[in-house]
């Protein structure tokens, strides 16, 4: 395997994702900066491919006798804190946006009938240091608090066998997850345009009217999770299908799944719908494991049939594992480098752009001939190998 250079990587997010505008003009707040923001916005980006979120390591890497990043020269981890602190969110959100446009233009997603994007929300970032306007103290059984907490909720397309998050919305206290998730919805859509994606695919949290009634807003088909937060509705779907045998039955990746599938299921009384279509699915594994499910939509079976339908209600744990887990565990999503909302607004949304850059880069833009997708530990050893260093200790 031939090393790619991080200047193979910079050409590809700057010319094939159309960034090469915003990664001269990205936002920059300051006034008579002496470092251009393009480098230090390359930097932040860089030190999340190569799995080094901590800025003050991030002075290091600049410092150090590493080269073929494009990292200038000179900086403290002070000066990205600066730079963080005053750096507009809305032209990156928007560079991100136009990435996913391009690469859907350039035929990443080609194999997929459905793009669907997934909403969720989780937390980051534990401190104990004082606390910022959107710290959530944590506290313990007794109403101890041992430091504070930050959330925010992501979205995230899924569906297509490439998770790619985009954006993401932070609340304080006094905010809620739902409430956040209707803003990020609100404003992530139209960011990628009206016929970008299919539907959006959300867990039972947000499975009330107000929520839904967003996505009809933005002219999406919703598929949400059914749980007894929805008595009613719940009770009708369980009385029904429960003495039916199943409607369907399907192999679905070795797995044996039997499906119940109706759509004239009265709305409960604040949902504007004419009529609610629920899916039952009973999925049986081979190591005896059986998982039973309820969802409901306002996709019709015309629009989509049952086995449609359920692999849509699966991609919503592709913003799980693809999308949190890889994000805290291997790219720094849980470190704090400066503790303002700003600065760590837009830490979280450069590490979405570099996870962005890395999985289309490897994913699509490496996987050409017969070989095997790299593995993302194989792009990040590559990387690191070609600075003329080992692994940085933080890429463990």
């Amino acid at each position: 395997m031939k090393s790619p250079s991080p200047e193979q990587i910079l050409h590809y997010a700057a010319y094939s994702l159309g960034l090469k505008s915003y990664l001269k003009t990205p936002g920059d707040g300051r006034h008579h900066p002496s470092i251009p923001a393009s480098g230090l916005l390359w930097t932040v980006v860089m030190g999340h491919i190569l799995r080094v979120a901590s800025f003050a390591r991030l002075e290091w890497l600049s410092h150090s006798a590493a080269r073929g990043l494009g990292l200038p020269q000179g900086f403290s981890d002070d000066t990205l804190a600066y730079f963080t602190e005053r750096l507009d969110a809305s032209a990156t959100r928007a560079a991100l946006a136009a990435a996913l446009q391009q690469a859907k233009r350039n035929k990443a997603f080609e194999n997929s009938r459905f793009i669907g994007l997934a909403l969720d929300g989780t937390g980051a970032g534990h401190t104990c240091k004082s606390p910022c306007p959107m710290c959530h103290p944590v506290k313990d059984s007794k109403g101890v608090v041992h430091g504070s907490l930050h959330y925010f909720v992501m979205i995230s397309v899924v569906g297509t066998g490439l998770p790619l998050a985009f954006d993401v919305e932070p609340y304080g206290p006094g905010d809620s997850e739902y409430a956040a998730g209707q803003r990020l919805l609100k404003r992530a859509v139209p960011l990628l345009g009206p016929r970008f994606a299919d539907y959006v695919v959300a867990d039972a949290k947000f499975a009330t009217a107000p929520f839904l009634h967003a996505a009809d807003e933005v002219s999406l088909p919703i598929v949400t999770r059914l749980k007894d937060n929805l008595p009613e509705l719940y009770a009708a779907a369980q009385a029904r299908f429960v003495s039916q045998p199943p409607h369907a039955t399907f192999e679905v990746n070795g797995d044996r799944v039997e499906v119940w599938d109706a759509e004239d299921f009265a709305p409960w009384e604040a949902l504007q719908w004419q009529w609610v279509r629920v899916l039952r699915y009973r999925q049986y594994k081979p190591n005896g494991t059986v998982v039973e499910a309820y969802w409901h939509t306002n996709f019709s079976i015309r629009q989509v049939g049952s086995l449609s339908l359920f692999r849509i209600a699966k991609s919503r744990w592709e913003i799980e594992n693809p999308g949190f887990n890889e994000a805290k565990n291997l790219h720094g999503l849980e470190h704090i480098a400066h503790h303002e909302p700003n600065s760590m607004l837009l830490s979280w949304l450069l590490l979405l752009l570099a996870m962005l850059i890395e999985r289309l880069y490897r994913v699509r833009y490496l996987h050409r001939g017969d070989h095997a997708v790299r593995s993302a530990i194989d792009l990040v050893y590559c990387l690191w190998l070609n600075l003329g260093g080992g692994p940085s200790p933080d890429s463990s």
